[in-house]
């Protein structure tokens, strides 16, 4: 029998673990992304590492001094053992070199902890005898996976790992890094912007299925491939194969749909060959961890900024990021998405690299006439338009008017129906102008591009072609809103 036995811990390893977080300024960034506050076993090891979570959201140092003084703050020194417990792990500890490995320790333990529990709960259940036998086996194997699926975060994978069943890995190039702005890709888009600027916050804002992510996904392919640069993807909302297969189908211009049945031409085969050569260079390391808090974000782009170094951060998107503790346990969903775009502007000041933070909208666009976006559209808002420094917004016509209804309102000029033609609306630029960029979607690939590239299976738009004026607002007003206009000079 092991009902007598004590719960399984490692005290050792706890101490190594908040010690040489008191010794080592990178030895927290290494573990914050998978370690909780609840995996340690004793009160007050619990205590002192939430104090260090604490002092690191401040962005204080963390040593015995500051740490004492903030579990001081919190009423807990006395519960964690005071000044003297402090020096005495310190003293105790042989070598920071392990920190990861003790810290997996402690999150096994306590997950074995958790599985104590749960098989007594189970137990409980099978004691009770209720009625309805397959609920209750439900309800046990629901428990039982939800610590599998706790069991361990989710980390960052590169582009290049998911493609190596199709490829084998290209030789290193030890680029070290971008030393100019990080391009967009889209030619009238990266003048407009000049590149997107060290430490720049960036929300990229469109509704549902105008095609935000295939943006994003289009600049860091951009970025990747034509600068040679790194890019850390949080991808909450798609797992990383499918980040993957996007990629593809976008780069070999067969639809993603099509990808996992194998039902291409020869002459497909062949693009889609040449699309894995081409993205198995790009250095785009993928993080699918769902419902990830801004300190996991934050742990995760820290080491991997010192492994590989980065040049970009996306996060999409930002309504699926969890504030944490840091945010408050009693604030609102507007204070907390606050927190979440002051955090991510911090970040991005902090590893002097841009981040692209992909935002939902309200159903206020929907609303109105005409539906293009405006800064107050920003979905749970809070700061966001204060902390960013630029706003783009995607803006689709042929969305919300059918080239029936177009033909109809415009019986002079039926061609100059907007099929296929996207503007990319910087309503919002701190440190120069805003203005619009006209580009193509090409809807059966999700993919945008520049409209001077034209194949023969997406010729140019109407609105491309000579003579022929876009129709902003869709609605027949008179003028389009100020950021629109590229003479706005706000």
């Amino acid at each position: 029998m092991v009902l007598d036995q004590a719960p399984p811990s490692n005290s050792e390893a706890e101490t190594a673990v908040l010690a040489s977080i008191l010794v080592d300024p990178e030895a927290l960034s290494r573990v914050a992304a998978f370690l909780q506050p609840e995996h340690f076993f004793e009160n007050r090891h619990q205590a002192m590492y939430r104090a260090a979570l604490a002092l690191d959201e401040r962005r204080e140092p963390i040593n015995p001094i500051t740490l004492a003084h903030e579990l001081a703050r919190e009423d807990k020194l006395e519960e964690a053992g005071g000044h003297a417990y402090l020096s005495q792990i310190v003293a105790d500890l042989p070598t920071t070199v392990g920190v990861e490995y003790s810290a997996r320790i402690v999150e096994r333990d306590a997950v074995y902890r958790l599985l104590i529990e749960a098989a007594g709960t189970i137990a409980r259940w099978g004691y009770e005898a209720g009625p309805n036998l397959p609920e209750t086996l439900a309800r046990s194997e629901a428990l039982l996976l939800s610590l599998r699926g706790g069991e361990r975060l989710r980390d960052f994978v590169s582009l290049r790992d998911l493609l190596e069943s199709f490829l084998g890995p290209p030789d290193e190039d030890g680029d070290e890094g971008l030393q100019e702005p990080a391009r967009t890709g889209f030619m009238e888009l990266d003048q407009l912007l000049v590149g997107l600027k060290k430490s720049d916050l960036v929300v990229l804002a469109a509704r549902p299925s105008v095609g935000k992510s295939a943006l994003a996904l289009a600049m860091s392919r951009n970025l990747a491939i034509g600068q040679g640069g790194k890019v850390a993807l949080f991808s909450l909302e798609m797992s990383a194969e499918q980040v993957a297969t996007r990629l593809v189908s976008a780069e070999a211009e067969v639809p993603s749909q099509r990808l996992p049945y194998g039902q291409h031409t020869e002459t497909e085969e062949g693009r889609i060959s040449r699309a894995i050569g081409v993205l198995s260079r790009a250095e785009i390391y993928i993080d699918d961890t769902p419902g990830g808090t801004v300190a996991e974000i934050r742990a995760k782009a820290r080491r991997l900024a010192h492994e590989v170094g980065l040049d970009l951060i996306v996060v999409d998107h930002m309504q699926l990021v969890h504030g944490g503790a840091g945010s408050g346990l009693d604030v609102n969903r507007v204070a907390e998405m606050s927190y979440i775009s002051r955090s991510l502007k911090e970040l991005a000041r902090e590893l002097e690299i841009p981040v692209l933070a992909l935002s939902q909208m309200s159903r206020a666009v929907e609303a109105r006439q005409p539906h293009v976006p405006l800064l107050s559209d920003l979905r749970e808002s809070g700061s966001i338009e204060q902390d960013a420094d630029i706003v783009i917004f995607i803006y689709r016509e042929d969305m919300y008017v059918r080239q029936e209804d177009w033909e109809d309102m415009h019986p002079e000029s039926p061609e100059g129906y907007q099929r296929g033609l996207a503007q990319i609306i910087v309503a919002k630029h701190r440190n120069g102008p805003v203005g619009t960029v006209n580009v193509r979607f090409r809807r059966d690939l999700a993919k945008f591009e520049d409209l001077l590239v034209y194949t023969e299976d997406a010729p140019p738009p109407a609105a491309a072609l000579p003579g022929v004026e876009p129709d902003w607002n869709g609605a027949g007003a008179d003028t389009p809103p100020s950021y629109l206009r590229n003479d706005d000079p706000s």
